[in-house]
């Protein structure tokens, strides 16, 4: 299981401006991974857990608080982009009831928040991006030798990221949407402009998915997923206990670029 949680951090101590700083903890050796953002946003924890799943592999159980970037308040069974990436990834999503339930993530802030803020004024750093460089590099592990610990079981269930798996096209902002005769798509009150070069595709008119990355680049997703064979849903009922195990779909071949239409709401994006 790991613990994420994002808090207001004055990490420069007053030098810049407020962030926040996601923080991700392994419940069964205190190992940690924490990076610090503008926001906590659903993009900022798709990134942290991208992060998390590239140094250690695909945990099995994500637990974090009611924040609306992984509950519905109004319809608690109806999946976030978070919780609809989490399915993806084969890691079940619990909503903690309390502050206290997140006892171990919330007792790590308190040391970032204190001591290594000291030391980021020590080294002369005075921004968030030098925050993180030296996060990434020293800081993070000498944490790690310093506060780690060994399970109380032997082994790691972390899961590997398999090489059909693109974290990047499954952390990210997902929508369905319908091409239509004039190869533009609606999303977010913006007009989407698919180019003529994909012509051959065929997308007027035809069911698929919008998905921008975590680097801002939208892409069309109109292949339609087959499971493999080993797949959850192809296996008799007595194999269908854990629907974890499954994986994501690989990137299709027929992702193609969609750009802004020119002079339609917002700004134009990759």
């Amino acid at each position: 299981m790991v613990q994420i949680d994002g808090s207001l951090h004055h990490g420069v101590e007053g030098r810049a401006g407020m962030g926040v700083l996601m923080v991700g903890i392994d419940v069964a050796n205190s190992r940690t991974y924490t990076r610090c953002y503008e926001a906590e946003t659903t993009r900022a924890a798709f990134d942290v857990c991208g992060r998390w799943a590239k140094r250690h592999g695909r945990p099995r159980c994500v637990y974090v608080d009611r924040h609306g970037i992984y509950r519905h308040e109004d319809h608690p069974q109806k999946p976030t982009q978070f919780g609809r990436a989490m399915k993806l990834v084969g890691g079940e999503l619990i909503c903690a009831h309390s502050p206290q339930a997140k006892g171990r993530v919330e007792s790590r802030n308190a040391v970032w928040q204190d001591r290594r803020g000291k030391e980021l004024r020590l080294r002369g750093i005075s921004d968030m991006h030098g925050a993180n460089v030296l996060r990434e590099g020293k800081l993070l592990d000498e944490l790690n030798r310093r506060y780690a610990g060994s399970a109380a079981k032997s082994g790691d269930l972390h899961r590997p990221v398999q090489a059909e798996m693109v974290l990047e096209e499954i952390l990210c902002v997902q929508d369905p949407r319908v091409g239509g005769q004039d190869w533009c798509v609606r999303w977010q009150n913006r007009w989407l402009q698919i180019g003529r070069e994909h012509e051959a595709l065929a997308l007027a008119g035809r069911r698929g998915l919008v998905k921008q990355l975590g680097c801002g680049e939208l892409i069309v997703d109109n292949r339609r997923w087959k499971p493999a064979g080993d797949h959850p849903c192809n296996r008799g009922p007595a194999s269908r206990a854990d629907p974890r195990v499954s994986l994501a779909p690989a990137a299709p071949t027929g992702c193609v670029t969609v750009y802004a239409a020119t002079g339609v709401g917002g700004h134009p994006n990759q």
